[in-house]
């Protein structure tokens, strides 16, 4: 098996820009991430945007979708804000396709102290190989099916709808 991993931005991969005193991109985590993890199993990693899930627009969820479909993994984990995470998983979901996407990210940058990115990246990898097909957003710990799940903004969590 492979693992796709598509990164499309969010907190999880937002850098901390110390003259400007404000989160931005300049570049993927995740290489660092798959190395630190000790990721054994082969992967492909591909960048398809580096956006704030607030600024994601339909064009954007369609070239996941697209990323997706051309994808030979059967497993893809896809990295992304948590803001819009759901709406993405909606578009990926009715779409039906026969792979396991998990949709995962983090509450605080993966550069920042006690960042929940690196656990809640190695708990979507782990599960993409063991769910059956579907659309699933894997957060703290937790799996949510894409049609049953909400962010709790007040809380910071995911629960289900």
């Amino acid at each position: 098996m492979t693992l796709r991993i598509l990164a499309t931005g969010g907190t999880f991969d937002k850098h901390y820009d110390e003259i400007a005193g404000n989160l931005g991109f300049a570049g993927s985590h995740l290489p660092e991430i798959i190395a630190r993890a000790r990721v054994t199993l082969p992967l492909q990693l591909e960048v398809i945007a580096l956006l704030d899930s607030l600024d994601m627009q339909d064009a954007d969820r369609q070239n996941i979708l697209s990323a997706c479909l051309r994808a030979s993994e059967t497993a893809i984990v896809i990295i992304h804000g948590t803001d819009t995470m759901r709406e993405t998983a909606q578009v990926l979901g009715s779409a039906n396709l026969a792979k396991t996407i998990i949709l995962t990210g983090a509450m605080i940058p993966y550069e920042i102290a006690n960042s929940d990115a690196l656990f809640n990246f190695g708990f979507a990898s782990g599960i993409a190989q063991t769910l059956p097909h579907g659309v699933y957003i894997a957060m703290n710990g937790q799996i949510f099916t894409w049609d049953n799940v909400k962010k709790n903004r007040v809380a910071g969590v995911f629960v289900s709808t």
